[in-house]
């Protein structure tokens, strides 16, 4: 006998919970961000995960522990799909979580302020809402189905004693708890957003975010990738390599950046910030949050070089059958 599936909180509910279990992570990462007692044994000294561009902390995984825990206390049996330590959950719940507890992981190690913790909520495999946590900036976005909003975090005072350096990830999933954080000052994305820029500039007056080509793309197109970075260095008034999937979308959300170009993704680099991205009025060209080749496009905008680049992309991975 088939039995009922659990009732799913409405994406107003889900967003306050995303929001509350990134910002509940803050604290810890900003307290190993750049310095502190952390940074010489954990933070600054990552293992690697698949090579040299694909890094791992302790506080990547303490982070997603973390999250599973407050997302699934939130919401008992709700799945939770996480970068770090993959599937948790009921498998036929129909609210799945998708995490990337640090998403900029080489941003955090090198003390570069371009990380973030990212919650998107799917329902039957639907985006619903989001949370993004910039620790660095004491912000976080957010949308639901009815629209994006950017809230400011009140971290602990300075005098706060910052969390113990983790030797395991029970540790530092308990070391987040340090202090308080106050979600505060939220109100619609738009209010914070930046204009389209001078029409009469076109495309030259854009700037573009974009990871590729990375080592992947190099070994599978070889010199045709650096000819299509290239092409996009000449036309756009900017082209900027943050490597921080979830950041550049929900900047593109708010217009801060233009457009994005996203080439071999995974959907916890940028199901938040889709689900960001389009309660914002801006554009995800490519499918779903599950595609890895998309272009992301702030409200207003349009980038037709970036598109046929990506486009010349896709046939040469399809044509070589990867």
């Amino acid at each position: 006998m088939a039995r009922d599936l659990p009732s799913t909180p409405s994406p107003a509910v889900l967003r306050r919970v995303a929001v509350d279990a990134a910002a509940g992570c803050v604290p810890a990462l900003r307290a190993a961000f750049r310095a502190g007692p952390c940074v010489p044994t954990t933070a600054a000294h990552p293992s690697l995960k698949t090579n040299h561009h694909d890094l791992v902390t302790e506080y990547d995984r303490a982070t997603e522990a973390a999250l599973v825990r407050a997302l699934t206390d939130a919401v008992p049996g709700s799945q939770v799909l996480g970068e770090e330590t993959g599937a948790h959950g009921d498998p036929d719940h129909p609210l799945r979580w998708i995490v990337d507890p640090i998403d900029g992981t080489s941003n955090f190690t090198h003390g570069f302020a371009m990380f973030s913790v990212s919650i998107a909520a799917e329902v039957d495999g639907e985006l619903v809402a989001a949370a993004i946590a910039d620790p660095a900036a004491g912000q976080v976005f957010s949308s639901d189905d009815t629209g994006a909003w950017l809230a400011a975090l009140r971290l602990p005072s300075p005098n706060t004693a910052a969390p113990p350096c983790p030797d395991s990830p029970e540790k530092a999933s308990d070391a987040r708890q340090v202090g308080a954080v106050v979600v505060t000052d939220e109100r619609p994305l738009a209010e914070a957003a930046r204009p389209a820029p001078d029409a009469a500039l076109g495309e030259h007056g854009l700037n573009l975010v974009t990871s590729y080509p990375a080592g992947e793309a190099l070994a599978l197109e070889g010199s045709a990738a650096l000819e299509r970075f290239g092409e996009l260095v000449r036309t756009y008034a900017t082209v900027r390599r943050t490597v921080s999937g979830a950041l550049e979308l929900a900047y593109t959300a708010a217009g801060w950046a233009d457009a994005a170009l996203y080439v071999d993704t995974k959907p916890w680099d940028v199901a938040a910030g889709v689900h960001l991205l389009r309660a914002a009025g801006g554009t995800w060209v490519g499918g779903d949050h599950t595609t890895p080749f998309a272009l992301a496009l702030a409200p207003g905008r349009s980038a037709p070089t970036a598109l046929r680049v990506l486009d010349d992309i896709i046939r040469t991975r399809l044509t070589a059958g990867t």
